[in-house]
């Protein structure tokens, strides 16, 4: 498992960056703009260490976060998401958003953080019982 990055959604993208990376110091690693989803992704990280990322958020639309809502998730890669998301049900973990997809999964801690899992690499086959099963609740 690898750490990939913590996400908070930001209310005013410009307003974020003047204080993550002007006044924190983290450098813009990559951006993304997603028209048909209406969001900016920002990854930020320290200088020289970019293993460790905070992934900056920005829905073009305005929404009211209420002061919970920002905090969005914590990243990690796996290097097989299905035997992850195995044991995690093992352990009596709810899969909220099963890996339908080969690729990307998300089960809540028991404090109610979001955790997302993405496969290492490329995508694995679709298989079951992930396909056929249905998202749980919030994720």
């Amino acid at each position: 498992m690898k750490y990939l990055h913590t996400m908070v959604r930001v209310a005013d993208l410009d307003q974020s960056l003047a204080f993550y990376r002007d006044a924190l110091g983290l450098e813009e690693v990559r951006r993304s703009e997603h028209a048909a989803g209406r969001f900016t992704l920002v990854y930020l990280a320290a200088p020289g260490d970019h293993d460790a990322q905070v992934e900056l958020t920005y829905n073009w639309d305005s929404e009211d976060y209420g002061g919970a809502r920002n905090f969005g998730h914590i990243a990690y890669a796996v290097d097989d998401i299905y035997a992850s998301c195995r044991r995690l049900m093992e352990h009596g973990v709810t899969i909220v958003r099963p890996p339908r997809d080969g690729r990307m999964a998300f089960v809540r801690s028991p404090d109610n953080i979001s955790i997302e899992l993405l496969q290492a690499g490329p995508a694995l086959a679709p298989a079951e019982p992930w396909t056929g099963m249905p998202n749980i609740g919030g994720w």
